[in-house]
């Protein structure tokens, strides 16, 4: 049998090196996926060829991910549950997009992930590659080996597997858009998140002055700041730099997993975190009041279906294009100010403003007829009225 196994490096997908070899005497080409992780890319090939893979590939993913995924979150509005910018679920797409590239490459017959049977991760490797490469059978060890992670350690050690496992007592997962920690003392859902665990946000002893910042958005998706444009993964990795160092970003939250179980879930995305405020404000001055009502519907089933493995779902499609409609006009600028924690915002404008300062002003210079409000205002009350006036008779016995 040969394998393309998504391979991080990590504990996990490491051992399953080793036992795709001896449970179904497989040749495993291993695949990373650069999305923006901070790791030491050459100890990763060191780590899969010395567990026995026989072929590794390292694949640059990061501006795909921005322009491809990224994007379409920010158009979106992409928060889970409110509060969650889908980042580590985005981003599981890709990886899995280009393992099946190199499986199909390859003439695999199966594919490989080390996703466990309690995440939700499992749900979206498992729903792309059966789109994607459907002929080929999907094994996920971790769901089959059953073993506790001394256990595993146990046996990465007897096999002589290269590891690197840090100092840290957190699962990371980090990739542009966000950094989620779990587990350790995290799985207290009473216990703070230490500060000395967080890369991006810091400490109140650590905040800065105040400072302004201005984004620049074409068709909803984010181009400039402070008028220099830039790519927007080079955007994103300097937001969360300059964003985090104020405080802003973190976001700590019980969150519904799909199989069921409630986790508490820590993570930082101070980029994410300002550009979809950014992002949704200049929204407030270009659409309508209908439109807006609506997309916010949309953007709770768009975020739905990302977190829950459905990215190859027809309706993610359909409400895309519903989406991409609406960002047509949302170009403009947003003035926001960054200062002890806080995200505010304090200016925005754009060359499709619906908002007329003529016709809202209360000065003398106001084209607004006030006396039209007297008629609106009776006829908008109608209906409430006719159904007040009939319960009163109903009640009254006539």
């Amino acid at each position: 049998m040969r394998v393309a196994l998504s391979y991080s490096g990590g504990l996990d997908t490491t051992v399953s090196i080793k036992w795709l070899q001896e449970k179904y005497d497989a040749e495993v080409i291993t695949v990373t996926v650069d999305v923006g992780q901070p790791e030491d890319f050459e100890e990763v090939e060191k780590r899969a060829y010395g567990a026995g893979a026989v072929k590794h590939y390292l694949i640059d993913g990061k501006t795909r991910f921005a322009d491809e995924f990224v994007s379409k979150a920010i158009r979106a509005n992409a928060l889970y549950q409110g509060e969650y910018p889908v980042s580590t679920a985005l981003a599981r797409y890709l990886i899995a997009e280009e393992v099946a590239r190199v499986a199909k490459a390859e003439r695999c017959d199966a594919v490989a992930h080390g996703c466990t049977g309690k995440g939700n991760d499992q749900l979206r490797f498992d729903a792309t590659l059966a789109v994607l490469v459907p002929e080929m059978r999907v094994i996920a060890p971790v769901r089959e080996w059953d073993m506790s992670r001394d256990e595993e350690m146990d046996y990465a050690r007897s096999k002589g597997l290269r590891l690197d496992l840090g100092k840290s007592q957190f699962s990371i997962d980090e990739n542009l858009w966000g950094r989620s920690l779990e587990a350790g003392d995290l799985e207290d859902p009473w216990n703070e998140p230490p500060w000395e665990a967080l890369k991006f946000v810091r400490p109140p002893t650590e905040w800065r002055d105040g400072e302004e910042l201005v984004i620049e958005f074409d068709g909803g998706i984010p181009v400039a700041i402070d008028g220099e444009k830039m790519k927007l993964d080079v955007m994103i990795q300097h937001l969360n730099f300059r964003a985090g160092r104020h405080g802003v970003g973190l976001i700590d939250h019980i969150e519904d997993r799909v199989i069921g179980l409630k986790s508490r879930e820590v993570y930082e995305a101070p980029a994410a975190t300002l550009l979809i405020r950014t992002h949704r404000d200049l929204e407030k001055l270009v659409l309508s009041r209908r439109a807006l009502a609506f997309k916010k519907h949309v953007e709770d089933e768009w975020s739905w279906l990302v977190y829950a493995g459905l990215w190859y779902d027809p309706l993610r499609e359909a409400l895309d294009a519903f989406i991409d409609e609406t960002q047509r006009y949302v170009t403009g600028e947003v003035r926001v100010r960054l200062e002890k924690g806080a995200l505010l915002v304090r200016g925005r404008r754009s060359p499709y403003s619906a908002y007329s300062e003529e016709l809202i002003t209360y000065s003398a210079a106001s084209r607004f007829d006030q006396r039209a409000g007297e008629a609106f205002s009776r006829i908008w009350s109608l209906e409430s009225q006719i159904f007040s006036r009939a319960r009163r008779e109903v009640r009254s016995g006539r």
